[in-house]
C-alpha cells in the first residue's frame, strides 16, 4: 500500500505556498481570476493539461499508464465577502474578501493530490479529473459546471470541506444523506388598506402573512423529519394606524433527500395559499430550487472510509452520525455520478464564515494525502470497473 501520507509530508512546503498564494489574493465567485491561473500553472507544471470553463473554472486531466476507469476531485475556489481578522502572515491584502470556509485549502490539497498522483502516473489506471469550481458560495458554479459537460468520461466523483469539529490529522465520512437541499421562498400577501379603526372595511395582508409566516415555520414538525425554514425579512404596511394592503416575506427551506424536498414544496405551497383563501388575500408565491442536497453513495463511502483508515490510521476516521442543515452544491456532482463527500480536520475550532477562521497549513497535507489514496483506491478497487 503506498505510504501517501508520507509523500504528502514531502510536499507540505509546495502546498502551504499555494495555500498562502490563494488566501493573500481571495477572489469572490465567478471572479477567481488570478486563482485559475496559479491553479493552472501548478497543474502544468505537473504535466497534466487544463482547460477552463465557465472563464475561471479549470479543467485539469491526468492520465494513467494503465487503462481504467476515471474519477473526479472537486475543489471549490471562491472566497467570502468578509473582512479577514486572523492577523496571519498571509492574511488577504483584499479589502472585504477573505477564505472564511477553507477553500483556499482545499485547492492546495487538491492540488497536492495531483502532485502524488502525478509522480505515480504511470502506475495508475484510468485517469483522474481534477475540478476546479467558482461561485460555490453564490449562485451554484457545480450545476453550470455540469451544463458545460465537467463530468464527461467521468466515473465517480469525490470531493472534501475542511471541517472546524474534527482534530487536524483526522477524517469523516457520513453515508447516505448528508448536506440538506435548499429551496428559497419569496411570498407577497395582497389585501385592502383601511382605517385602523375600521379593520371591517379592508383585508388585512399583514395579518394573514404573519400567520402565514407561524403556520410555515411549523412544517417541519408535520414533515416528521429533519427539517428547517426559516423566515428571515417580513415587510409590511406605512403606518400604525392603516391596515397594510400588501406583506412580503422571505426565507429558506432545507431538507434531506429528494423525497422529503418534494413533500416540504408541496406542504409549503398549499398552507400558504389555505391561509390566503381563509384571510380572503391573494397570494404570489415564489419558490425557487437551490442546492439538491448531498446524498453520498454506500459503496463509494465505504471506499473512502476504508481509504482513510489505510491513510491516517484507524483512530483518526470517524462516522458523522447525524446530516447537516447546511448546504454545499456538490450534490450537483452526485446527482449524475456515484461518489462521496467527506470531511477532513481543520485544526481550527472557530466556525467556518468567520473572519478570524484560519485552518492549519498541514490540512492540506492530510488533504492531500486522503484524496489521493481515495482516488488510488478507486481507480483500482474492482467496484470502480462501470
Amino acid at each position: 500500500m503506498t505510504d501517501w501520507l508520507k509523500l504528502a509530508r514531502a510536499h507540505a512546503g509546495d502546498m502551504a505556498a499555494l495555500r498562502h498564494a490563494f488566501h493573500r489574493e481571495p477572489e469572490l465567485g465567478n471572479q477567481e481570476f488570478r486563482t485559475a491561473e496559479k491553479i493552472e500553472a501548478c497543474l502544468g507544471g505537473l504535466g497534466i493539461g487544463t482547460r477552463r470553463l465557465l472563464g475561471t473554472a479549470v479543467i485539469g486531466e491526468l492520465r494513467g499508464g494503465r487503462p481504467g476507469p476515471r474519477a473526479a476531485l472537486r475543489a471549490d475556489m471562491d472566497a467570502l465577502p468578509l473582512q479577514e481578522d486572523t492577523g496571519a502572515p498571509f492574511a488577504s491584502q483584499t479589502p472585504g474578501v477573505m477564505h472564511a470556509c477553507g477553500h483556499d485549502v482545499h485547492m492546495a490539497a487538491a492540488l497536492g493530490a495531483a502532485m502524488l498522483l502525478a509522480g505515480r502516473r504511470e502506475a495508475l489506471r484510468g485517469g483522474v479529473v481534477f475540478l476546479f469550481q467558482p461561485d460555490e458560495e453564490g449562485s451554484g458554479g457545480a450545476a453550470r459546471m455540469m451544463d458545460e459537460g465537467a463530468l464527461a468520461g467521468v466515473n465517480a466523483v469525490f470531493g472534501a470541506h475542511v471541517s472546524p469539529e474534527l482534530p487536524l490529522g483526522h477524517a469523516a465520512v457520513r453515508y447516505g444523506k448528508f448536506y440538506a437541499a435548499s429551496d428559497t421562498f419569496r411570498v407577497t400577501v395582497t389585501g385592502r388598506s383601511a382605517h385602523g379603526a375600521e379593520r371591517e372595511k379592508g383585508v388585512d395582508a399583514l395579518a394573514a402573512a404573519a400567520k402565514m409566516v407561524t403556520s410555515a415555520l411549523a412544517l417541519p414538525e408535520r414533515l416528521g423529519e429533519k427539517s428547517v425554514v426559516s423566515v428571515g425579512t417580513l415587510r409590511a404596511g406605512t403606518a400604525g394606524n392603516i391596515l397594510a394592503g400588501e406583506a412580503e416575506f422571505a426565507g429558506i427551506i432545507r431538507t434531506l433527500g429528494p423525497e422529503a424536498r418534494a413533500q416540504m414544496r408541496s406542504l409549503f405551497t398549499e398552507t400558504i395559499e389555505a391561509v390566503s383563501h381563509e384571510a380572503g388575500t391573494t397570494v404570489d408565491c415564489r419558490l425557487r430550487a437551490s442546492y439538491p442536497g448531498v446524498v453520498n453513495d454506500d459503496a463509494m463511502t465505504r471506499l473512502v472510509e476504508d481509504a482513510a483508515r489505510g491513510a491516517l490510521g484507524g483512530d483518526c476516521v470517524h462516522v458523522i452520525e447525524q446530516p447537516t442543515m447546511t448546504t454545499e452544491d456538490f450534490g450537483y456532482f452526485l446527482r449524475e455520478r456515484p461518489g462521496s463527500f467527506y470531511h477532513i480536520g481543520a485544526g481550527c475550532a472557530l466556525p467556518l464564515h468567520n473572519p478570524r477562521f484560519l485552518p492549519e497549513d498541514d490540512a492540506a497535507v492530510y488533504g492531500a494525502a486522503l484524496h489521493a489514496a481515495v482516488i488510488e483506491a478507486f481507480l483500482n478497487n474492482s467496484c470502480s470497473t462501470m
